[in-house]
């Protein structure tokens, strides 16, 4: 891997070069292109382009068989289109910049370059969407599907700081709480209204209420809007609600919750709309594949491996949700993702694409010889 880190970073380059905001569809597309082409020169064939709603995304089966191991990642970014104006892409020998580069193209490459050297890659899926920033409205199904019958899912999501694998991650509820109440003329009669105001006021206090931080569960109420004018008793409003969980009964505890939610104020009337969006990604789902990377890693030479739990969710989420084992963050090592000192740390590129390239024969010679920890992760999946 250090004798290919020249083509690494031209892979790299290409990619990042090419801004692809999630909300630009046409974007997304080009960008789609040249991650196919490049994956073409890394791969031996082409992927197939699966286009949803717009979106496009692509996939690289290999074998006739069914898939032993997934690898994950995303060629969108938060990035809008003129970044690269204010935020070129530059290496200055020890760190890489542009916008994007470590959220995930690097993960991209990096996956590309290890799945080149293996022999056979019979039984690997390499899937990578264009809508993971905003949500994967339209890929989830096509990454539960790659997940489900798989032994592993590996995550080419960039590494958490000083290069620690992502072995859990929280899970999220995404909800909006609608009040309608009734207008006044907030001088001459307010006493006539149902101040929609206030009853957000109560609701947003309440919220509080449903957070539980020994068990690592968030609930944040985030926008919030309400009213018409300036003299008018509020006649509606709402406010959205951000919930973080760390366990499927957190996450089961608060949506339970929400349903039960009422008004303060009599005359006022609240709908809960949304609901779960991403299952947590439990320890449980990572600790035989962070264990075995850390083998892996012992003897490539590499430092220990180490884990960290986040509160940011991925895809990862989805492939855990269907209960295929999963690790995360095996992609670059750096900081600053969606900021503007997004930075990817040259010397650990190497570094990465061999773990992953050890990772991923591993498993697949596992797969293939049918062995206990094969049976045991397929009876964890069922």
């Amino acid at each position: 891997m250090q004798s290919r880190v020249r083509h690494v970073l031209a892979d790299l380059e290409e990619l990042v070069t090419c801004e692809s905001p999630s909300t630009d569809l046409a974007a997304v597309a080009a960008s789609a292109d040249v991650v196919a082409r490049v994956g073409a020169r890394r791969l031996g064939r082409e992927p197939e382009r699966i286009v949803r709603s717009g979106r496009t995304h692509l996939r690289w089966r290999f074998g006739d068989g069914p898939a032993t191991v997934l690898l994950l990642g995303h060629h969108d970014t938060v990035w809008p289109i003129g970044s690269l104006a204010t935020h070129p892409y530059t290496v200055d020998g020890k760190v890489l910049r542009g916008p994007g580069c470590l959220d995930m193209k690097a993960g991209l490459v990096i996956a590309m370059h290890a799945l080149s050297v293996l022999p056979d890659l019979s039984g690997v899926t390499l899937l990578v969407t264009g809508d993971e920033e905003v949500g994967s409205p339209t890929s989830r199904e096509l990454i539960e599907s790659a997940a489900e019958g798989c032994a592993a899912a590996l995550v080419v999501e960039a590494a958490a700081g000083g290069g620690a694998l992502k072995t859990e991650r929280k899970g999220v509820s995404l909800y909006r709480i609608a009040v309608t109440g009734k207008a006044a003329h907030a001088g001459l009669e307010p006493w006539r209204g149902v101040n929609a105001t206030v009853e957000l006021a109560h609701q947003v206090l309440a919220m509080g209420g449903l957070a539980d931080p020994a068990a690592g569960t968030t609930v944040t109420p985030t926008l919030l809007s309400a009213g018409t004018t300036t003299n008018t008793v509020a006649a509606m409003g709402e406010v959205a609600v951000d919930v973080r969980v760390a366990s499927r009964a957190e996450q089961h505890r608060v949506d339970a919750a929400m349903r039960t939610v009422r008004p303060v104020l009599g005359g006022a009337a609240l709908e809960v709309l949304g609901g779960p969006n991403r299952p947590p990604l439990e320890a449980r789902s990572s600790e035989g594949l962070f264990a075995r990377a850390g083998v892996l890693a012992r003897a490539l030479g590499l430092p220990p491996l180490r884990a960290a739990a986040v509160g940011g969710a991925s895809d990862g989420n989805f492939t855990a949700g269907v209960g295929t084992p999963t690790l995360d963050g095996l992609g670059a090592v750096g900081g600053g993702a969606h900021a503007d000192d997004e930075h990817v740390v040259v010397a650990e590129l190497p570094r990465r694409s061999a773990l992953v390239a050890s990772l991923v024969a591993d498993l697949l010679e596992t797969g293939r010889a049918g062995s206990p920890a094969a049976v045991a992760a397929s009876g964890r999946r069922s």
